[in-house]
């Protein structure tokens, strides 16, 4: 997994890449986050995009990211999400808790 961070208008943006499994994958992810809320940065929108895998345990790190991102006061919202990660999502009900966007410029606009 890789993750590639950028910012659009204040929002920070994590490019994600790869797998989100459990094990190196899922740690880097958690450490980002909170890195990013430690730097003051509490809007963060995750573009999966480019995610060509996640398992269960990667699904238990999105909500954990999401969990740790609201208690901090922030909003974490996904982008791009590939058919099987929405599926994923659907099955799982989890659609219900993140929102989520398929366009980015609308994703950043849903912060204000």
């Amino acid at each position: 997994m890789r993750i590639d961070t950028r910012t659009t208008d204040g929002i920070t943006v994590l490019d994600i890449h790869g797998r989100i499994t459990i094990g190196e994958g899922s740690v880097e992810m958690r450490n980002k986050l909170r890195e990013l809320l430690q730097a003051g940065k509490k809007d963060i929108l995750l573009n999966l995009g480019d995610v060509s895998y996640v398992d269960s345990s990667g699904i238990g790190e999105l909500v954990s990211c999401y969990t740790t991102v609201t208690n901090q006061g922030g909003r974490l919202k996904l982008l791009h999400l590939t058919k099987k990660v929405q599926e994923l999502l659907a099955i799982t009900k989890l659609l219900t808790v993140f929102e989520s966007y398929e366009d980015e410029k609308k994703a950043i606009g849903s912060f204000k």
